[in-house]
């Protein structure tokens, strides 16, 4: 990269159905300089996140959509290279949202910094990140599990359904992954320590999960939708608890999928609950202190899958919308 060049992805054009590379534009600007309050960062590992698909729709949502012709969003970890703002100065590495390009300006209220000594910093985007922290309250806060219960978790071998298995396994319960391939079913099983994995590309999917889970699904993290959540279905047991983190699978739907059996809502009297993880930024010191100790001490384990360079962000993000990531999607800018 030329001194005095920042590089962005930009979105080119909003998507209809899937999202493909022509979506997507890289420009070259001048780096930006930062004003009072302000540090001037640049990224050195970018998230590429499931909920970034979303930002792409002009639909309503819990979040702005990116703006035709703007950077794309995403965390990002990066040194501050420059720094108007009390609290920071230049050569600290930080976490925040920097988006998709090698520099960015931010306000000290964004931003948090890390200790390389502690941990690897890229664990900053995803298990002791966003994901782990989606994880960490989704399942305990409303899923609520409970010792001998059964767990079932969609997309068991990603940033944050690995994370949801091994807690679960640490609270006592049966856990129980869906993925897709046997490679990722492996470390599912393996690596992580889940009970069992069940691969929903297989022919016999319903049976294999009907088979891992004989005492029915106690508490179901959905990160997928479509036909893994109307296999998961019948086997809820009558108040379960169904945190809805993410619909992976549905995102690019042009028309309305079949939803569930709200029949069965009513007479199971499950409890559904869709929620993102702002929600509880009051109980970030609670996940790091917690999972920065599993982590630590391998009680948790995770995997990360690095693309290099921030050209090929957009290839990597779309590759991970259709299931080639193998753990927590990042993307190494510098």
């Amino acid at each position: 990269m030329a001194a005095g060049v920042n590089r962005q992805i930009l979105l080119r054009s909003r998507p209809e159905g899937m999202p493909g590379l022509d979506n997507f534009a890289l420009a070259q600007g001048p780096v930006p300089a930062p004003a009072d309050g302000e540090v001037l960062m640049r990224n050195q590992y970018l998230s590429l996140d499931p909920y970034m698909r979303g930002r792409m729709s002009a639909a309503k949502s819990y979040a702005k959509p990116v703006d035709v012709g703007a950077p794309m969003v995403g965390h990002t970890v990066g040194e501050v290279v420059a720094s108007r703002h009390p609290k920071f100065s230049a050569g600290d590495i930080v976490t925040g949202y920097g988006g998709w390009q090698d520099y960015a300006v931010a306000s000290g209220a964004g931003l948090r910094k890390l200790d390389p000594a502690a941990a690897p910093v890229s664990t900053a985007l995803g298990v002791l990140g966003m994901p782990g922290m989606t994880a960490y309250m989704g399942l305990l806060e409303i899923g609520q599990p409970k010792p001998g219960e059964t767990v079932v978790v969609a997309a068991a071998s990603g940033a944050v359904g690995s994370v949801v298995g091994q807690i679960a396994k640490i609270k006592g319960c049966r856990t129980v992954g869906i993925a897709g391939g046997a490679d990722k079913c492996r470390f599912v099983t393996e690596v992580l320590g889940f009970d069992a994995c069940v691969d929903h590309r297989g022919a016999e999917f319903a049976a294999a999960l009907a088979a891992a889970c004989p005492s029915g699904i106690d508490v179901y993290f959905e990160n997928v939708g479509g036909a893994v959540q109307q296999t998961v279905w019948p086997l809820l047991n009558d108040f379960a608890r169904v945190p809805v983190c993410g619909l992976i699978a549905q995102y690019d739907a042009t028309t309305p999928l079949p939803g569930p059996d709200m029949f069965s809502v009513l007479r199971k009297r499950l409890m559904l609950r869709g929620f993102i993880v702002s929600d509880f930024a009051a109980r970030q010191a609670d996940f790091l202190r917690d999972v920065g100790e599993w982590v630590r001490s391998a009680r948790l384990k995770y995997r990360e899958d690095v693309a290099e360079g921030l050209e090929n962000a957009p290839a990597a993000f779309l590759g991970m919308l259709q299931g080639k990531n193998f753990g927590k999607m990042l993307v190494k800018v510098a």
